[in-house]
């Protein structure tokens, strides 16, 4: 593994247990808990609890970034978090994430994902260029794939800085194989 054994996943705090979408989102949990990674959501409800969910059933560790300032109808992280970080702000809260993740993965979500999913490809798009430490990133589903495509046609972001794939399974499989040393 990396120096770093966590990573992020980001997604919808709105995707409700019984859906395919939280059945995707907590095996991502399991598998990453599987192969000895914790997993750092921001944690709240919807994709957060059901990937937090599938690591702690895998006996996975689980941190969850709250923002409590900004989000003060929301009380306390949902039942699977066993590290709570509670963080000033959006930016904060995202920051820490990015801090403490030796990858990261988007799931399907809105507005929240897609700005923890830019300031990922922004951080790789500043270290390609400095030659600082990449953070593996892969983004999952159909929207990423519309978002990434604007941005890079009409902004100039490089794609190669976030990888975009399918399905959440190939989502773990490509963000195993950048952390997990063979």
């Amino acid at each position: 593994m990396s120096g770093s054994s966590a990573v992020a996943v980001f997604g919808s705090s709105q995707t409700d247990p019984g859906t395919r979408m939280w059945a995707e989102a907590e095996r991502v949990g399991t598998r990453l808990a599987g192969a000895g990674f914790a997993v750092i959501t921001g944690g709240y409800g919807g994709t957060m609890e059901a990937v937090s969910k599938g690591a702690a059933d895998a006996s996975g560790h689980v941190i969850g970034v709250t923002a409590p300032q900004l989000f003060p109808g929301r009380h306390g992280s949902n039942p699977y978090v066993a590290e709570l970080i509670e963080a000033e702000g959006l930016a904060g809260r995202i920051g820490v994430m990015m801090e403490r993740a030796a990858g990261a993965i988007a799931l399907p979500g809105s507005i929240g994902t897609a700005t923890e999913l830019l300031i990922a490809w922004n951080v790789n798009h500043i270290v390609r260029r400095n030659g600082g430490r990449h953070l593996p990133t892969v983004a999952v589903g159909g929207e990423w794939h519309k978002v990434a495509e604007t941005l890079v046609t009409e902004v100039g972001a490089f794609p190669g800085d976030v990888h975009l794939v399918g399905t959440p399974d190939k989502g773990v499989d490509w963000i195993l194989d950048q952390l997990i040393i063979r």
